[in-house]
Formats: C-alpha cells, sequence, structure tokens
C-alpha cells in the first residue's frame, strides 16, 4: 500500500473511519481549514469534497495490516488525530443472542484499533506540541443501556483509555478530547441497521462536528479541553458531560424470533437489522 504524497508544508492530520459519518464530518472540517487531511477506512471517501481528502485502505480487523497502514501514517509530523472508527453491530439484541465474532470484531474496532492508533500516533503529536488526538465517544459510556452490551462494553472501554492516556499527557504536550452526539446520528452505519422506510427527521447530521472539530484545531483551542468529553447537540453547540450528562438512546429489544437465532462463531447468521 502507498499512501498518497503530501505537500511538504501542511500541518498533516490522521482521520481513522473518515470515509463517512462523523469522521468524514471532521475530515472535511480540519482540511477546510489547511490541514493536509489523510483518511485510513475500508472504503474511500466518496461525494461532494471527496477531493479535499487523502485516503490508504485500513481494515481494522486485520492486526498486522493496522500496525503497518498508521506506522506510514504517522512516519512524518502528525498534528491532529481523530477515531472515528466503530462497530455497532448486527442488531440491537440481548447478550445471548450475540454471536462471539460479533463480539471480537467490536472489540478489535471500537478498542483495540483504538490502541493501536494511540501507540502509533502520540509520539508524532507529542512532537507538535501541541497535538490533539479527538476521539468520537458515544452516550452508552454513560447510559450502556439493553441491547447493545458489546457496543456499550467496547465504547466505555475506550473512552476510559482516552482518559487515561489524557491524565498521562498534558495539554502543552497532546491535547486529548473527546466527543459524542447528544442524539442519534443519520450515518451509513446506523440506516443499515434500520428499515428502508424509517423517518430520520429526528436524527442529528454528522456536519454539526464541524463546527466543533473547527474549533479545537484553532489556536490554543483544546487546551481548555484537555480530558473532557463534549456532548454535540441538534445545533451544532457543545457542552462539557461535566455539565449535563447525555441522554440514553436505549429502547426495549426483542428477543430473535424462534428459528432465526445467532449460532455463536458464525458471522454469516448475524440477523440483519
Amino acid at each position: 500500500m502507498t499512501v498518497p504524497q503530501q505537500p511538504p508544508a501542511a500541518r498533516r492530520a490522521l482521520v481513522v473511519g473518515g470515509s463517512t459519518g462523523i469522521g468524514r464530518a471532521v475530515a472535511e472540517a480540519w482540511a477546510r481549514t489547511g490541514l493536509d487531511v489523510l483518511v485510513l477506512s475500508r472504503t474511500r471517501p466518496g461525494g461532494d469534497d471527496a477531493e479535499l481528502l487523502r485516503w490508504a485502505p485500513l481494515d481494522l480487523t486485520d492486526a498486522d495490516a493496522t500496525r503497518t497502514a498508521l506506522a506510514r501514517a504517522a512516519a512524518g509530523p502528525l498534528d491532529a488525530v481523530c477515531y472515528s472508527a466503530v462497530s455497532y453491530g448486527a442488531r440491537r439484541a440481548p447478550f445471548g443472542d450475540v454471536a462471539e465474532d460479533e463480539w471480537r470484531r467490536q472489540v478489535e474496532v471500537n478498542l483495540h484499533g483504538l490502541w493501536l492508533t494511540l501507540a502509533a500516533t502520540l509520539p508524532a503529536l507529542r512532537r507538535a506540541r501541541p497535538g490533539l488526538f479527538l476521539g468520537i465517544s458515544s452516550e452508552v459510556v454513560y447510559n450502556a443501556g439493553p441491547g447493545r452490551s458489546g457496543y456499550a462494553a467496547t465504547k466505555a472501554a475506550g473512552s476510559a483509555l482516552l482518559d487515561s492516556v489524557a491524565q498521562e499527557e498534558g495539554p502543552d504536550g497532546v491535547r486529548v478530547v473527546q466527543a459524542l452526539p447528544a442524539g442519534m446520528v443519520d450515518t451509513p452505519g446506523i440506516r443499515r441497521r434500520r428499515p428502508e422506510d424509517f423517518d430520520y427527521g429526528a436524527y442529528m447530521r454528522p456536519e454539526l462536528f464541524a463546527p466543533l472539530a473547527h474549533a479545537l484545531v484553532g489556536a490554543g483551542a483544546a487546551a481548555g479541553h484537555h480530558g473532557d468529553s463534549l456532548v454535540v447537540d441538534e445545533h451544532g453547540q457543545w457542552h462539557s458531560v461535566r455539565e449535563a450528562r447525555p441522554v440514553s438512546q436505549s429502547r426495549e429489544v426483542r428477543p430473535v424470533p424462534r428459528g432465526r437465532e445467532v449460532r455463536r462463531g458464525s458471522e454469516s447468521s448475524e440477523v440483519p437489522a
């Protein structure tokens, strides 16, 4: 794999999981501020403004290939990193109806991929002084909820990992910030788990994260948010979770109908959303 070349004088940013959704909104916001942005993801960014971004393929379930891709991405100067990759699971389901393969994928993407990204990029971010590491979090960190055991556990663990790293890093070195939506967000990953006629009118849009992403790479802007988690609302405004916790997005889950049970260890038996 060859990472596309970047202009030598540009400030550089990396977004892991930035081809769609919140990660894409962050990547475009950073590119519009003048950063040279590389997206690592399974699929190439498409649609409007894709030309603003460089891209290289990444499959977080392949740890060796992930280490190689991240090492290449972090080989030169690096000013900002966003980790937005996520695995929701096939559907909301009781713990006993979730396949082990699905659990392992959530660990690999939501947690181990984050660890690998931190390990690869923190040295370069420290040299930037200050560098920024932005993690995309979730309300499940604070609310858990039925039918989301794997997602809740791995996102909570990822948030704790970033909290710990923030306590090790000072705001004059690497500024570690987490951001999460106040409600559900209309993204391709969510749409894959909803019926075709689902009404997304009440859902947030990924681009609501653009103002925060822009602000965090401004001069000194992230210093006051180091170690904090910021909740982005439906107006594109944000507040600290220390001021108000996010509202739970949990709902009642129904057991898988008889005859459609998920066989543990069999990814092909996942029940569609």
